[in-house]
């Protein structure tokens, strides 16, 4: 029985192959019968169903990275399919199919797409002319992928679903522009919040930016749709989400490679005033092309794959999207299916043809009720799920009870430890220091959120990325004297870099008047999501040397009147002592706590005795030392 595996199983390689081998096996020959109960399947299932895509034509193509759970199999130009997460499809696709640019922030789930891109950039010659790097946050990455594609050329921009709150402010306005070059933007959500602060819906998003949205049900899907994805940017001018789940991030299934790889796009921009500068005399007729545009893409859904449908008789259709057509085709095989490979623009026509061929028709979503509200609105009458289901990830056990009331749905959550910060890391120093004065500590995104859980309990607010600083402020402006004397700002290096700068500027600017302390906690990595670089690391995506942003030159730049560099751990004393100055004389102060990630150092430490980067803040500071 095929089944999908995630990151966190373990197989041996063997095991890795038969899986692999029955798996393509049963594909091979799905493609040439169909079900043995008579049922026209067109989508790929997993678990107990063995209904693969088998009335789509059959792709040929080789394996690029002859990886299968993580182990190096043998090369073989002739391979057609491998074993992938829908993350490194992701990547596979954008390497296919010629993009010039891979760009984003690292945020679990969606790290490893660039990642991957990175990795097949290194290995393959056709990469030429392939980019793949981390922003400095989201919003710059997404400028600079629509720089990209306005020269005519194909980029990819990733991001957890977070981050596209940061990047919005472009993303709606560059949904009016006309741009050649297709612009795909990953948005990966996190329904059940395993590595969130929310589980926001991004399918609202495309609604209210009007920008088509793509959603894959598994690794194949997700490998498909990068290039649907680029067919419709190209074809209509306008920038698609690619909407993702942790599910399907991180799940792996089989993956039939296209035969050829398409070389990276070179632009050739053309000058176009009123499709691309978004003054109002431009900006009004744009809109109503882009309406139009919306309108096309609806009408052209079935043809461009994106409405597919598992026939099974009449008394219950059901209608999904998604990882929920996995868990749907599972829990009910007996059922007709209308899965859905995008909620907007939304196909009305097929939709209503469908429900009217069934006697009962609901629709099972993960996440807000997106698709129920359009069809209602659309004049459709469908059943939702409950709002009971609205909250966490479905499987195939909460499915079975959405359709029928009566089934348990028991969640057990597995018997573990609670997350905390590692032992030896240089943070926890700081957090004793802090809670030995009683401080208020406005807290901010990254692997020092931890701390904030029992027995520390050392943070007081979390909100998104940069608050810290704003919010900080906003409670000396709201307690009296004797309260704000006890705030303390803590910000990572890496989150500093994304969105900490512009809220020193307003500290600087808007100063309260018992003064403020912002600590800065450099260890050198972005570690909560798998120790990436940044621009304060002086590396690279690819961990090659470059210009360091120095966090200390930059807080003396914007104009803070006190800056220190502090190790805190081999120098707790000094960094006690500088805290406790800060505050009692009520200074607008900045404290860079720098010592480097313990996960980090062993890494970072043996690329340095065979190569020194004399760039490296680490190199010379304390922080470079053994623990």
């Amino acid at each position: 029985m095929f089944r999908l595996h995630t990151d966190h199983e373990h197989a041996s390689l063997c095991e890795a192959y038969e899986l692999f081998a029955e798996a393509t096996d049963f594909m091979t020959e799905s493609t040439r019968h169909s079900d043995r109960n008579g049922r026209s399947n067109t989508h790929a299932g997993f678990g107990s169903r063995k209904t693969f895509r088998a009335n789509r034509a059959p792709s040929f193509g080789f394996g690029l990275t002859n990886r299968i759970d993580g182990v190096n199999a043998p090369t073989s130009h002739m391979l057609s399919k491998q074993l992938l997460s829908g993350n490194e499809a992701v990547a596979l696709s954008a390497f296919h199919r010629g993009f010039t640019l891979g760009t984003g922030y690292p945020g679990t789930p969606s790290t490893e797409i660039l990642e991957s891109l990175a990795r097949l950039r290194e290995e393959k010659e056709a990469a030429a002319g392939l980019r793949v790097q981390w922003a400095a946050n989201e919003k710059v990455a997404l400028e600079v992928a629509l720089g990209v594609a306005f020269a005519g050329a194909r980029s990819l921009v990733t991001m957890k679903h977070v981050g596209v709150n940061v990047a919005a402010d472009v993303l709606f306005s560059a949904a009016y522009t006309d741009i050649p070059g297709a612009l795909v933007l990953v948005s990966a959500d996190d329904p059940g919040m395993a590595s969130s602060q929310n589980e926001q819906d991004n399918r609202r998003y495309a609604v209210a930016a009007a920008v088509p949205v793509l959603e894959p049900c598994d690794s194949q899907q997700a490998y498909e749709y990068v290039g649907k994805a680029v067919e419709i940017a190209e074809r209509w001018q306008l920038p698609v989400m690619l909407r993702m789940t942790t599910r399907i991030c991180h799940s792996k299934s089989i993956v039939t490679c296209e035969p050829r790889i398409q070389p990276c796009k070179v632009g050739n921009y053309q000058r176009n005033i009123d499709g691309r500068v978004m003054l109002p005399a431009y900006a009004r007729l744009a809109h109503r092309r882009l309406r139009e545009k919306l309108t096309q893409i609806a009408d052209n859904a079935e043809s461009l794959g994106l409405v597919e449908y598992v026939r099974a008789g009449s008394d219950l259709g059901i209608i999904c999207s998604g990882a929920t057509a996995m868990h749907v085709q599972e829990a009910v095989p007996n059922a007709s299916l209308l899965i859905l490979g995008t909620c907007h623009p939304l196909p009305v026509q097929a939709i209503e043809r469908w429900v009217n061929s069934v006697e009962r028709c609901i629709v099972v979503e993960e996440g807000d009720p997106v698709l129920f509200e359009a069809i209602r609105s659309a004049g459709i009458l469908v059943e939702t799920t409950p709002r009971d289901f609205r909250f966490g990830e479905l499987n195939v056990q909460r499915v079975r009870s959405i359709l029928n009331p009566n089934t348990a749905c028991s969640v057990q959550q597995p018997a573990g430890k609670a997350p905390e910060l590692c032992q030896g890391c240089p943070h926890r120093a700081v957090f004793e220091i802090l809670a030995k004065h009683d401080i208020i500590v406005s807290g901010d995104i990254g692997c020092y959120t931890l701390a904030a859980l029992p027995p520390m309990s050392g943070m007081d607010t979390v909100v998104c990325m940069g608050a810290s600083i704003g919010v900080g402020i906003g409670l000396r402006y709201g307690l009296s004297p004797n309260d704000t004397r006890n705030v303390v700002s803590v910000i990572g290096d890496s989150t500093f870099v994304h969105s900490g700068m512009t809220g020193l500027v307003e500290l600087v600017y808007n100063p309260p008047e018992t003064g403020h302390v912002v600590i800065v906690l450099d260890n050198g990595t972005t570690a909560m999501t798998g120790l990436q670089e940044h621009a304060a690391t002086g590396r690279t995506l690819t961990r090659e040397p470059c210009t360091r942003l120095a966090i200390e030159a930059v807080a003396r730049a914007i104009g803070v009147s006190r800056v220190e560099v502090v190790d805190p751990r081999n120098e707790a004393e000094r960094f006690e002592k500088t805290l406790v100055d800060m505050l009692q004389n009520r200074e607008i102060g900045v404290i860079v706590a720098r010592r480097e990630c313990i996960l980090a150092q062993a890494r970072n430490h043996a690329e340095l005795r065979k190569k020194p980067d004399p760039k490296s803040p680490l190199q010379s500071s304390p922080a470079a030392g053994s623990p």
